[in-house]
């Protein structure tokens, strides 16, 4: 097996979901019997969490339009929701509407990733 480089392993871990970076720390933790527990240290912030900091902690994500294709909008819409299909349909209808308030901005971005997946138009506020 080709050693990985460390910026090929930086690479992979920028296009993984949060889940799926839960899921590896999860594997890390089990593989190698460690915790990811963060040491209290110091004041050792780094940039990403700084960005974080900076930007608001809860936003709100808007569908501003369903685009050329309604039905997998309405799919992802229920599938962000829990709502059921008529509900999910008749917030896709009412387009521009509000998906999910205060959420955080991670989250924000996972799902505005599958509704334009879908077609949709969308923003984060």
């Amino acid at each position: 097996m080709a050693k990985l480089e460390i910026k090929d392993i930086i690479a992979s871990l920028k296009e993984m979901t949060v889940v799926e970076l839960n899921e590896l720390v999860k594997a890390v933790e089990e593989e190698f019997g460690v915790t990811a527990a963060v040491a209290v240290a110091g004041p050792a912030v780094h940039e990403e969490e700084e960005a974080v900091a900076k930007g608001p902690s809860e936003v709100n994500l808007i569908l501003t339009s369903f685009g050329q294709t309604k039905v997998p909008v309405i799919k992802a819409v229920q599938a962000i929701t829990g709502l059921g299909l008529m509900d999910a349909k008749k917030l896709v209808d009412s387009a521009p509407a509000t998906i999910k308030e205060k959420i955080s901005p991670v989250e924000a971005e996972e799902h505005k990733k599958a509704l334009v997946a879908a077609g949709a138009e969308v923003e984060i506020k």
